[in-house]
């Protein structure tokens, strides 16, 4: 009755969601890593098992050098997807940084074993396997950083 007389409903007045991992996106373009993850954080209040944001949150950690942050964020993504390539790559480089070959090894396994595709997807499966044969075969030196 309120609305024919001009006025309005509680109804009609709906919170309007913000896309925050858009907002998120855009702002690690602009190279503010950590009002993206503040917007990442935000946007898995809303959406907690959303594995774009997930593996999102795992670069911007990377890139700000908080790489424990960034190790449980693709450890979250796999518990969700233990499939999810792009998560086990990530983890693999993040496992050498941090000393611990073997479980690079196996990430690296696993991403080989169901690598992505697309255009790109040639150029991270040679790294893979790349760097996967040098954990296995070292030969004296430090195993390849993540290209990125």
């Amino acid at each position: 009755m309120s609305r024919l007389l001009g006025g309005w409903s509680e109804s009609d007045v709906k919170p309007q969601r913000l896309d925050y991992l858009n907002e998120a996106l855009v702002l690690e373009r602009q190279g503010d890593y950590d009002a993206a993850l503040t917007s990442y954080r935000l946007a898995l209040r809303d959406t907690p098992n959303d594995l774009r944001v997930l593996q999102n949150m795992a670069i911007a950690f990377s890139r700000t050098g908080r790489l424990d942050e960034a190790v449980r964020a693709y450890r979250r993504s796999l518990e969700i997807d233990p499939t999810l390539s792009g998560a086990h790559y990530g983890l693999a480089f993040l496992l050498i940084k941090r000393g611990d070959p073997d479980g690079a090894a196996k990430h690296l396994r696993a991403f080989l074993a169901q690598p992505p595709s697309g255009d790109e997807a040639e150029r991270w499966i040679r790294h893979a396997q790349a760097t996967l044969e040098q954990l296995q075969h070292p030969a004296g030196g430090e195993p390849p950083a993540h290209e990125g």
